[in-house]
């Protein structure tokens, strides 16, 4: 497996400010990473962004490993599916500009503005032959596509293979977010040995966990769908068991990218360097 960060992890060093979008990048490297991956953000409104971190991305001999973009294809532009549709492939073009090998897209937020309970089968109906039409799009442009275990309608390791099988598409895979599972109350090493053999990149994540039948721990924690309380923690540091879901991706077959994503409290500098030795030990097997 190859070591990469994401421009999220970097939190507001990513501000023109401080580091920048471009001065991420020569971080990134400095810290030892192969590659980086890049999150919508106010990068986009610059002229010319996207080429900037492909040039600043080889001039640092980084891949520039994924664009991740956020989608919702029942409810975004309006409810005009064909009009996500669209526009995503927009975000196609930027990620091929910006020399991405792949890029991430949601699905869903699930069925909003009705008295009618509709369930996750139901969505396939729409979201599946949107994914796959934009999965044909980006394979044209040499992207490959994928969604992740987020956003807590398309969140459930079975709720992602079904997707994946429905769209049924060699171009769409799953990104697997090692600690993702835990705001879906599931066991994230279940979750992972699902999903592991759709695998096609992987995000390492870890949060600190709380039972819902305790008093709110306060500021930093938020709810999973079930009303326990998560925290963003250093990779290592909370209960995702990230070693463990690291044996479960080599005992498929993958060995590709693994991303380094922190949202803990700490300084996030501070968090991607631990995070990443953590990891690394993990790969290694120490």
């Amino acid at each position: 497996m190859k070591l990469c960060v994401t421009s999220y992890s970097f939190g507001s060093y990513i501000h023109p400010d401080r580091l920048g979008y471009l001065g991420i990048i020569d971080k990134a490297a400095d810290m030892g990473f192969a590659a980086i991956e890049f999150t919508e953000g106010k990068w986009m409104e610059e002229k010319d962004g996207a080429k900037r971190i492909r040039e600043k991305a080889a001039e640092r001999g980084l891949d520039v490993a994924a664009f991740c973009v956020g989608a919702d294809f029942i409810n975004g532009c309006g409810g005009d599916t064909k009009a996500e549709i669209e526009r995503v492939k927009k975000l196609v073009d930027l990620a091929a500009e910006m020399g991405a090998v792949r890029m991430r897209h949601d699905i869903s937020r699930g069925f909003s503005g009705t008295k009618i309970c509709r369930g996750y089968d139901d969505s396939l109906k729409i979201t599946a032959p949107a994914v796959r039409e934009i999965a044909a799009y980006a394979e044209q442009k040499g992207i490959g596509t994928m969604t992740e275990n987020h956003g807590y309608f398309s969140q459930d390791a079975s709720r992602v293979e079904k997707l994946i099988n429905t769209v049924a598409h060699p171009n769409f895979g799953a990104l697997v977010d090692l600690g993702n599972f835990m705001c879906a109350d599931e066991d994230p090493t279940l979750s992972v040995s699902i999903l592991a053999p759709y695998a096609v990149h992987a995000h390492a994540k870890d949060f600190h966990y709380k039972s819902g039948m305790l008093q709110s721990p306060g500021k930093g924690w938020f709810r999973t769908r079930a009303g326990n309380y998560l925290r963003g923690a250093i990779i290592g540091h909370g209960e995702a068991k990230i070693a463990q879901s690291i044996r479960l991706l080599k005992g498929a077959g993958y060995d590709g990218y693994i991303t380094v994503e922190f949202e803990g409290m700490e300084d996030n500098l501070l968090g991607i360097e631990l995070g990443r030795d953590n990891l690394l030990s993990y790969i290694n097997g120490n």
